[in-house]
C-alpha cells in the first residue's frame, strides 16, 4: 500500500525554514552592525617607546563605538604608519570589542650634526627619528654635507648603515664617525674613523668577514690608515 503525502505540508515547511534562515541572518547582521555588543570599546597600543600611545590611537582614527566588523585594519595600519617614527604597524581585531595596534618604531643608527645645533638621529633609510641636543655616546656621527632632512633615500647613508650593522663587535664599538663617497659609476665607499684616531677605508658591504679578519691582524701595528676595501690587497700607511 502506498502512503500518500498530505497536500500543502512541504511548501509550508520550506517557507518556515526560509523565514528561520532569514531571521538568523538578520540577527547576525544586527549583532555585527547595529547592536552595541560588538563595537570597539578599547584600543590597545603596544611596541611604542618614542611615540606616545595616545598619538598612535589618534592617528588610527577609530572612534569608540564603531562596529568592529566595519574596521578596515589595513587602512588603520597605513594611517598609523604615517607617523614619522613608525616603521610599520599591525592592527588586529580582538573580538568581541577590542582593537590592538602593534607598532615597530624606526631605530636610529647614526647622528647628523645640525648647523643650528644639536643632532638629528637618522635610521638606515634616512628618516629622522628624533632630534637631540647631545649626541649619544655609542652612536657614530655621519659626516654629511646636507642636513638630516635631505638624507631620505640617500644611497651613501644606506650603505654606511649596512656596513655598521655588519662590522665585528670589537670594531663597531670603536667607530666614532663614518662617511660615504660615491665615485662616478661606482658603489658607495664607506670610511670609518675610530676612537684612537685611526681611519679605515672599508669600502662597500661585500666580503665583510674577510675584511674584518684582515683588519683585526693589521690594526695592531703602528699604521694610522687602513684600506681593506679589496681583501687580499690591503693598503696601510
Amino acid at each position: 500500500m502506498t502512503t500518500q503525502q498530505r497536500p500543502g505540508r512541504t511548501p509550508w515547511r520550506a517557507a518556515f525554514l526560509a523565514l528561520a534562515a532569514f531571521g538568523v541572518i538578520a540577527g547576525v547582521a544586527w549583532a555585527l552592525l547595529g547592536s552595541r555588543l560588538l563595537v570597539v570599546r578599547s584600543v590597545t597600543v603596544t611596541g611604542t617607546h618614542l611615540v606616545p600611545a595616545a598619538e598612535v590611537a589618534a592617528a588610527a582614527d577609530v572612534p569608540l563605538g564603531t562596529p568592529l566588523v566595519r574596521v578596515n585594519t589595513g587602512q588603520v595600519a597605513r594611517r598609523v604608519e604615517g607617523i614619522r617614527q613608525v616603521a610599520s604597524a599591525t592592527v588586529t581585531k580582538d573580538w568581541p570589542d577590542g582593537l590592538t595596534i602593534t607598532v615597530r618604531e624606526r631605530t636610529p643608527v647614526v647622528a647628523v650634526r645640525m648647523t643650528g645645533g644639536g643632532y638629528d638621529l637618522v635610521d638606515p633609510t634616512g628618516v629622522i627619528v628624533r632630534w637631540v641636543a647631545v649626541k649619544p655616546a655609542a652612536m657614530p656621527l655621519y659626516q654629511a654635507t646636507v642636513s638630516g632632512g635631505a638624507l631620505r633615500g640617500d644611497p651613501g647613508l644606506t650603505t654606511a648603515a649596512a656596513v655598521l650593522s655588519e662590522l665585528p663587535s670589537w670594531l663597531r664599538t670603536t667607530v666614532v664617525s663614518t662617511a660615504a663617497t660615491q665615485p662616478a659609476g661606482g658603489a658607495s665607499q664607506v670610511t670609518l674613523r675610530l676612537r684612537d684616531g685611526k681611519t679605515v677605508l672599508w669600502g662597500g658591504t661585500d666580503r665583510a668577514a674577510e675584511k674584518g679578519r684582515e683588519l683585526a691582524i693589521l690594526i695592531r701595528g703602528p699604521a694610522r690608515y687602513y684600506d681593506v676595501s679589496a681583501p687580499g690587497t690591503v693598503v696601510t700607511r
